[in-house]
């Protein structure tokens, strides 16, 4: 492991977080992997074999795969998994160089396990500290995180990949079955004639963010035109919707999983999760009576967002504004919402206070006109016609 960089700190409470932190022991880790646990990475070096004094708690952690410098030293698509750990908790892993990917099933051999917590002492050396410099971020950043959310949005493989695990929809195992599929040995006539010759792909059982299902109709069923048009101006029915169907005791968990989206693009580079951050976000933004209805939602979507946002470099937004102008015109209605008759007093000064903020952080212009204050222009149901 490079160095840890570390914050300095008393001998005495160094040792009490080395006998009360849990202990990641990653044996076989190949030279020069890329890993690294919640805000921090590292390249693995030739003693690394693990990491030690990690605080009980939700963490992520994520590694790279890499070619040896002979072989070209390319960095492979990054792959992650949410751990909760206990105090004291070690889990043990083998990197499996098949897969490339760790290898946790010798974690569940508690006699293995008990003779490794009885050679930390010989292991410490090898052991990379936990980098606490960052904990405060990370805190922040999940904070709305459970164990019991993080366990139902992540994948049922366990892994986050950067990279879908795509398979084709149709196996084609018997020759049969090929010779029945067009064939492909004429030249094609136009760019759409290629794509229609690929084979059609689907994710991997099991591969996939379980995110919440975002409803495709922001009405609900039998709406009149006058209805369809108020409701897809604001979208608190759909709102209304997800969190009915996902998280009916604990909305504020919504947060959670906007949270737990923002981290897997952030640190695990998966585009999935910053379009279901997105879709997440301006759902929020554009749920006005929502935002009347639910303060403390509200509030804490503030919070979310500004340690997020303070995350991401400037110059990346400035590429997304430039295309679709998504972010700018998304806070743009909810801080016109917020300012709105009828809003809680506390959430509307919140409110005021981020839009200073980011105005001058990011040298965003929420007063422009923008293109999306043009008039929506919305779809009626079959059947459905204007009096």
């Amino acid at each position: 492991m490079a160095a840890s960089g570390c914050v300095d700190m008393d001998p005495d409470v160094a040792r009490r977080l080395f006998e009360e932190g849990a202990t990641l022991v990653l044996l076989d880790v190949p030279r020069g992997t890329e890993l690294g646990i919640d805000c921090k990475s590292w390249q693995v070096g030739p003693r690394f074999k693990g990491v030690k004094m990690i605080p009980p708690g939700l963490h992520f952690l994520h590694f790279c795969s890499t070619n040896s410098p002979s072989c070209g030293g390319e960095i492979g698509p990054k792959s992650g998994l949410f751990l909760t750990l206990k105090p004291r908790q070690i889990l043990l892993a083998h990197w499996d160089p098949k897969e490339e990917d760790l290898d946790f099933s010798a974690s569940e051999n508690e006699e293995h396990l008990e003779r490794i917590r009885g050679t930390l002492r010989e292991l410490d050396p090898h052991l990379g500290p936990y980098p606490y410099e960052v904990m405060r971020k990370w805190v922040a950043l999940t904070d709305q995180i459970s164990q019991e959310m993080a366990e139902n949005l992540q994948p049922l493989s366990g892994r986050v990949r950067a990279f879908s695990d795509v398979i084709p929809e149709l196996q084609l195992t018997h020759t049969k079955d090929r010779a029945e599929q067009p064939r492909n040995d004429t030249a094609c006539q136009s760019m759409r004639e290629g794509l229609d010759r690929l084979p059609k792909m689907k994710q991997r059982e099991g591969t996939e963010l379980r995110f919440s299902v975002l409803p495709k109709r922001t009405y609900p069923p039998g709406a009149s035109p006058a209805e369809i048009t108020r409701c897809s101006m604001d979208l608190s029915y759909s709102l209304e919707t997800v969190l009915e169907q996902n998280y009916p005791e604990q909305p504020l968990n919504l947060l959670g999983e906007l949270q737990f989206a923002f981290v897997c693009f952030l640190l695990g580079n998966v585009y999935e999760g910053f379009e279901h951050w997105k879709s997440l976000l301006a759902l929020l933004c554009r749920s006005e009576e929502a935002m009347r209805k639910r303060k403390e939602l509200y509030l804490g979507l503030i919070t979310v967002l500004y340690h997020q946002l303070g995350e991401v470099p400037p110059d990346f937004f400035v590429d997304i504004v430039s295309q679709s102008n998504f972010l700018t015109s998304t806070l743009q209605d909810f801080f016109q919402f917020a300012s709105g008759p009828g809003m809680d007093s506390t959430l509307r000064k919140k409110a005021e206070k981020f839009k200073a903020h980011l105005t001058k952080k990011f040298r965003w212009d929420f007063e422009a006109d923008l293109d999306d204050c043009a008039p929506v222009v919305v779809e009626l149901p079959e059947g459905v016609a204007m009096d």
